[in-house]
């Protein structure tokens, strides 16, 4: 069912893009509720919080925190965190980025699941693995709904159990 409320939309953002869509999935209530659940299963009695990466990270990652009666640690674009913040820079495919997390909301020793939309490159689930680090948690791996499986990701992250729901 999960599967089937994802909508393909070519040339969208651009000409030759081919968007995965996931607006109906959470639209459609019992499909995201199995969703949640089947994430859940993945990592019951193994995660002692959620990181979801901004922005469609968040969506995921509050209900799963909260049907896991676990907490969430937001990860966030520069600048959209109040202080004091950890940073880590990284590169696109076409400029740099910079990603930040309050480093007093991940406690030493936590197990933080790392959960976003889609694993393209990469970049953005390396950049949260450093500041989970760096804030004194242990990544206890990467979810995500959307796998673009071609674009090598799962290879550049091979120290880190990667998971996915859907894989393109």
């Amino acid at each position: 069912m999960i599967a089937s409320k994802v909508r393909d939309l070519p040339d969208f953002p651009a000409p030759g893009v081919l968007f995965r869509d996931i607006t109906p999935l959470i639209a459609d209530g019992k499909a995201f509720h199995q969703l949640i659940d089947a994430i859940g299963t993945m990592y019951d009695g193994k995660i002692d919080a959620v990181a979801g990466l901004e922005s469609r990270g968040f969506i995921l990652s509050a209900p799963l925190a909260y049907a896991m009666g676990v907490g969430m640690v937001t990860v966030r674009k520069a600048g959209r965190l109040p202080g004091p913040v950890e940073g880590v820079d990284y590169d696109l495919e076409y400029g740099s980025a910079r990603m930040e997390v309050q480093p007093f909301t991940v406690k030493d020793g936590q197990r933080v699941l790392v959960l976003d939309d889609v694993l393209a490159t990469g970049g953005t689930a390396n950049a949260a693995f450093q500041l989970i680090e760096r804030s004194g948690g242990v990544v206890a791996g990467l979810c995500v709904l959307i796998e673009l499986a071609a674009l090598g990701a799962r290879g550049r992250l091979s120290n880190y159990d990667v998971r996915s729901v859907l894989s393109y």
